[in-house]
């Protein structure tokens, strides 16, 4: 910025004042008495007669400006004026008005400060500088992303996650090292060709063994880190004629025979069960699978398998994937729901629902999503019809309206509760973090990725398009409040909502300055944050479609607060404790969803909606971008 001129901004207003307009009395007047002007006509004769001479002028000019205006109302009440006795009155008038013109108004002189305040908040002077400004942010997303790879690499390279407060490695998932998957398309959207380079070269030289000689590992988390990640990252490195956004790193093939080597030991949990419903884990090693200990698997898992099997046809050509994983849709189908809605429970060994716990958070969140993003996947294909997955979804979606959303007191916060022992009894008034992926899966199925404005200008909304929209424009309101609300602006794994007939005191937030500090209850048990993806998924999903700045400058606070309290030193990021207090504790565990999700939907949030179009491309339930296939 410019050094400050050397004078006040009073004496700007003073210097600008000369420039307004004063009346010819006022000139005079104020000349006349001023203390020299005075005193010279005093004691000079020549200036005792001009001043006597400007008197006499004055009197002759206001006489003239007095009989000019009585001539002309005169003339007009009586109708007696001729053309030529108006045209005398006229050009009396104009002669007058040359002679005593007001000198031109110039522009108020600014100093460099206030011109630099004017540039930044007029017009479209300021359009350039609001795009150079999200490229700022973008970068500092790109930064954060680069800090928390540089903490895995040099402490976890290998292991699953890292632990940046102890910087040490640990297997959770499996030891397939999956935030080396998980981040490696994410590095790729960002053009970080070192970091491609030394993901990719492990994955090249040591994934494969890794699968070969691993154990028991979850069906589910597998596909959407592992087999999602890899093929998110063939088709971005060039393989199916994607992109090429990898200037380095193996050839696509490699990604691709190793999801497929990983994938057909994962067909276990569909082929040894006796339904159409797999099983929750798989033995890598002797590809082997088995229900969970209580025999049960999650509803959301078994049907959240299917973008990245579909996918995984489509480029090997081998139906085997799809097929399998397409089977449980089609048997989800013919099962009993409540208003479109499922329990979170389903048995591999019957095929039905077990119990009545209905919610959107964990176990329950991803099934409504695949509904709908597994529907544009397959819609303009040849392979069969699949427009029941769409009547699914908004048979759900009108449910969810219809049971779940509930507003809050006292400020109407609109939330989504549970049905904890079913349809016919209590709304608890719960919401996770996790069912802040709804906006967005509202938003998508309102559009199917076109922007608003788009599919308006093409009549392409029905109204409940429009009513799902407005839904996810409020929820998002609500998964924002939820950050907002902390001490930390950071938001718990867990809220519940202050309701007519549900409060707790003395559980707010720890943010007083917040509208909503009484409508958002945190339990103790549910303060911990996980560095979780599904609000800024939503602020993305939501900026594409409506393109209003305010889901973008949400979500800059929310990343600005991730700087501030969850960074470590040392490399990495870590998940927190409380949300509540200052400083929060440490949880120290960077989840690989960090790398994989939040800070690639934080990057392309901030940056041009071009890149990975909604219409073209659909994010899996980690944010593995797979390409839409067209007929």
């Amino acid at each position: 910025m410019s050094k400050s001129l050397p004078y006040s901004m009073k004496d700007v207003h003073y210097d600008n004042a000369k420039f307004r307009h004063r009346s010819l009395f006022k000139v005079i007047t104020q000349t006349l008495l001023t203390s020299n002007m005075r005193r010279e006509c005093v004691t000079c004769s020549t200036g005792k007669f001009l001043g006597l001479l400007m008197i006499f002028g004055l009197a002759c000019l206001m006489l003239t400006h007095t009989n000019k205006a009585h001539s002309v109302s005169d003339g007009l009440a009586k109708g007696i004026a001729t053309n030529e006795e108006h045209k005398e009155v006229t050009d009396i008038g104009i002669r007058f008005k040359k002679l005593f013109r007001r000198a031109p108004r110039l522009p108020p002189r600014l100093s460099p400060d206030e011109k630099i305040f004017h540039h930044n908040f007029t017009g479209k002077l300021n359009e350039p500088n609001v795009e150079e400004q999200w490229k700022a942010r973008q970068q500092n997303v790109k930064d954060a992303f680069t800090h928390a790879w540089s903490g895995y690499k040099k402490f976890a390279m290998g292991y699953d996650e890292l632990m940046p407060v102890s910087r040490l490695g640990v297997d959770g998932l499996g030891g397939l090292g999956a935030t080396v998957v998980d981040a490696l398309d994410t590095a790729m959207i960002m053009g970080l060709d070192d970091v491609v380079s030394e993901a990719s070269s492990w994955i090249e030289s040591h994934l494969l063994d890794r699968i070969r000689q691993k154990g028991q590992v979850n069906l589910f988390e597998t596909t959407i880190r592992v087999l999602g990640g890899l093929l998110s990252a063939y088709h971005l490195s060039g393989g199916d004629q994607g992109m090429t956004l990898a200037q380095k790193g193996p050839k696509p093939t490699i990604y691709l025979d190793i999801a497929k080597n990983l994938a057909d030991r994962l067909l276990s949990a569909f082929t040894s069960s006796p339904t159409t419903i797999p099983f929750s884990d798989v033995v890598l090693r002797d590809s082997s699978a088995h229900s969970a200990p209580d025999g049960l698997s999650s509803t959301s898992e078994v049907s959240t398998l299917q973008l990245e099997f579909n996918y995984l046809s489509a480029i090997s050509g081998d139906p085997k994937y799809s097929t399998e994983g397409m089977k449980v849709l089609a048997h989800l189908k013919t099962l009993p729901k409540t208003e479109g809605l499922v329990p979170i429970y389903i048995s591999p060994h019957s095929g039905e629902f077990s119990g009545e716990n209905i919610r959107l958070g964990s176990r329950g969140d991803s099934y409504y999503e695949y509904l709908i993003k597994v529907w544009l996947q397959l819609r303009d294909t040849q392979d069969g019809n699949f427009t029941y997955l769409h009547d699914m979804y908004e048979e759900a979606m009108r449910g969810v309206k219809h049971m779940l959303v509930q507003k809050s007191t006292p400020s109407e916060l609109v939330f989504v509760g549970e049905l904890p022992v079913g349809p016919k009894g209590y709304l608890s008034p719960k919401m996770d973090h996790l069912v802040c992926f709804l906006p967005g899966t509202l938003a998508l199925g309102a559009t199917k990725g076109l922007t608003k404005e788009k599919a308006m200008k093409d009549n392409l909304l029905t109204f409940e398009d429009l009513d799902n929209l407005k839904l996810a424009e409020d929820l998002t309101k609500t998964c924002f409040e939820m950050y907002s609300v902390t001490s930390t602006g950071l938001a718990p794994e867990i809220a519940y909502f202050h309701t007519k007939d549900y409060f707790e005191s003395g559980l707010d937030g720890g943010n007083k300055s917040s509208e909503y500090v009484n409508d958002i209850i945190i339990k103790h048990a549910d303060r911990h944050n996980l560095l979780r993806p599904e609000t800024v998924e939503s602020l993305f999903v939501l900026y594409r479609i409506t393109q209003d700045p305010k889901y973008r400058e949400w979500g800059w606070q929310i990343f600005e607060s991730f700087e501030k309290y969850t960074k470590v030193e040392s490399g990495g990021y870590s998940s927190l404790d409380d949300v509540t207090t200052v400083p929060p504790p440490k949880r120290d565990k960077m989840e690989t969803f960090f790398l994989g999700e939040t800070l690639k939907y934080l990057y392309l949030l901030f940056g041009d909606s071009s890149v990975m179009p909604l219409d073209k491309f659909v994010f899996n339930t980690e944010a593995h971008p797979l390409p839409i296939k067209s007929s």
